[in-house]
C-alpha cells in the first residue's frame, strides 16, 4: 500500500467491493463512499451561516469543486459548490438560492484551495464572491508530475487507489431539486481532493518540481478575469465553409439572435439554433421563410414566429452594405499561422522547426507535456520575432515578456538560444 492509500485507509473510508474471488490473487479496486453520507444541500441564509463558520473553524487546505449547466443553460454559472475541509466535513451550496457567497469566500480566503482543473472552476466561483489567494490545483500537478490520464476518476484511481462513480458529469446541474445520486457523485468529487493533493505534493518533491508547481499555482491565482472575446460568432463551428464576406455576415447577424434569445430564455444557444443550421443558411442566403424552412436546422417543426426572427436575420445581413460586411480574417496579433512561414519568411520557418524539435526533448526529458513545460504560443512569437542578439539573458527576457515562468525559462532557454541561432 502507497503513502497515500495509507491515508485515504486512516481516514475511515467506507467501500464497497466485496471480498475477491479465491482464484484471484489482487483485490477489486474498492468504490469510493462519502464517509459522512450525503449532506443536506445548503440553501438559505441561516444554513449558509452555520456552515461559513464550521469552515472558517476548520484545518487545512480546502477541497473545492463547483457543478456547472453546460449545454443546458446560458452561461457558465456555478449552479453547485462543494466544498470539504478537516473538522468542518464536506457542504454542498446552492448558489442559485444563496448567489452571495463572498462570506464564505472571506472565511477560506487565506487557506490553501484544492481544485482539479481550476481554471473551469474559477470564473463561476469568482462571480458568487469566492476567490481564493492560494490554490492547488491536482489537475495541472499531475501532467507537471507526467501523469499519462489526469482526469479526477483516473487520478483517484491511480494515485489512492480508490474508483469514483461516473455518470452524472454532464447532467442539467439547475436541475431542482438535485436528485440523491447526482448529490453523491458530486460529493465525492472533493471526498479525496486534499488526499490527492498531498500524494502529488510528495510526487512533485520526489521529482523536484514542487516549486514549479508553486509557481503555476500562484499564476492561475494571480491571473485576473479573461476579457470578453472579440468576434465571437466566428468560432460558429462550421465556419470554414463561409467563405464569402456577406455569408459571413449572415453567420454574424444569426449568432448575434440567437445569443439574446438564449440569454433571455436562460437556455444554451445550440438549443435555440445549432451552429449547422446557421452555417447552413449563410451558404444557402434563403430569400424567403418558404426557403429557409427547407434547410437544415430550420425543419417542421420549427414555429412561423421563429422562421420569421432568422428569416429577418439573413435579410438584415443581405441588406448591408459591403463597407459594413465583417472582413474575411480575424484581426489577431502575434505571428501569422506556421503553415505560411516557409513562404513568408524561410528563416523563421526553420527557427520555429529546430525550437519545436527542441522543447520536445525537453517535455520528455522531464515526462510532461510540452504546452505545460512552455506554451506553443511563447515559442512561435519568439522564432517569429527573436531578440536582435541572442544569447541567454536576450531570449530569457523574451520569454518573461511573453508570460513565462520563472522555473519555464531556466528549463527552455538554453535549448532556444541554440535553435535560435
Amino acid at each position: 500500500m502507497t503513502d497515500a492509500q495509507e491515508t485515504a485507509a486512516d481516514s475511515s473510508l467506507r467501500t464497497t467491493g466485496g471480498a475477491p474471488p479465491d482464484d484471484v490473487e489482487t483485490a477489486p479496486t474498492p468504490l469510493l463512499e462519502p464517509r459522512d453520507g450525503i449532506p443536506a444541500v445548503i440553501a438559505d441564509e441561516e444554513s449558509l451561516a452555520a456552515t461559513v463558520a464550521a469552515f472558517a473553524a476548520g484545518t487545512g487546505p480546502v477541497a473545492v469543486d463547483a457543478e456547472r449547466a453546460s449545454g443546458y443553460r446560458y452561461g457558465q454559472r456555478a449552479y453547485l459548490v462543494q466544498l470539504r475541509r478537516e473538522g468542518a466535513g464536506t457542504a454542498l451550496v446552492d448558489p442559485v438560492a444563496c448567489p452571495d457567497l463572498s462570506a464564505l469566500g472571506e472565511a477560506l480566503g487565506d487557506t490553501e484551495w484544492v481544485l482539479h482543473a481550476a481554471t473551469q472552476d474559477l470564473p463561476c466561483l469568482r462571480e458568487i464572491g469566492m476567490v481564493p489567494s492560494r490554490i492547488f490545483d491536482t489537475e495541472l500537478a499531475g501532467r507537471l508530475a507526467g501523469f499519462p490520464r489526469v482526469g479526477l476518476g483516473a487520478m483517484v484511481e491511480s494515485v489512492l487507489g480508490y474508483v469514483l462513480e461516473k455518470g452524472h458529469s454532464a447532467v442539467d446541474w439547475s436541475t431542482r431539486p438535485l436528485p440523491e445520486p447526482w448529490l453523491r457523485y458530486a460529493a465525492l468529487d472533493v471526498e479525496l481532493l486534499v488526499d490527492l493533493r498531498d500524494a502529488l505534493e510528495k510526487e512533485l518533491d520526489r521529482q523536484g518540481k514542487l516549486e514549479w508547481a508553486r509557481e503555476e499555482f500562484d499564476a492561475i491565482a494571480s491571473a485576473p478575469p479573461a476579457p470578453p472575446r472579440k468576434d465571437p460568432w466566428r468560432r460558429t463551428s462550421g465556419m470554414h465553409k463561409v467563405r464569402r464576406r456577406r455569408q459571413m455576415a449572415v453567420v454574424r447577424e444569426l449568432w448575434t439572435a440567437r445569443d439574446k434569445v438564449a440569454q433571455r430564455r436562460d437556455v444554451s444557444p445550440g438549443k435555440v439554433l445549432s451552429d449547422g443550421a446557421i452555417v447552413e443558411a449563410a451558404l444557402a442566403l434563403p430569400p424567403n421563410v418558404h426557403a429557409l424552412a427547407g434547410l437544415t436546422g430550420f425543419g417542421h417543426r420549427m414555429g412561423r414566429r421563429q422562421l420569421d426572427q432568422w428569416q429577418a436575420a439573413v435579410d438584415r445581413a443581405k441588406a448591408l452594405a459591403d463597407s459594413e460586411l465583417p472582413q474575411p480574417g480575424q484581426t489577431v496579433s502575434g505571428p501569422p499561422p506556421p503553415r505560411s512561414w516557409a513562404d513568408r519568411d524561410p528563416a523563421a520557418a526553420a527557427r520555429l522547426s529546430a525550437a519545436r524539435a527542441a522543447v520536445s526533448a525537453v517535455a520528455e526529458r522531464l515526462h510532461m507535456p510540452q504546452e505545460n513545460l512552455i506554451t506553443p504560443d511563447t515559442v512561435r512569437r519568439v522564432c517569429w520575432e527573436p531578440p536582435a542578439q541572442v544569447d541567454q539573458e536576450s531570449v530569457a527576457a523574451a520569454l518573461a515578456a511573453h508570460g513565462a515562468r520563472a522555473w519555464q525559462i531556466t528549463q527552455v532557454t538554453p535549448v532556444l538560444v541554440t535553435a535560435l541561432a
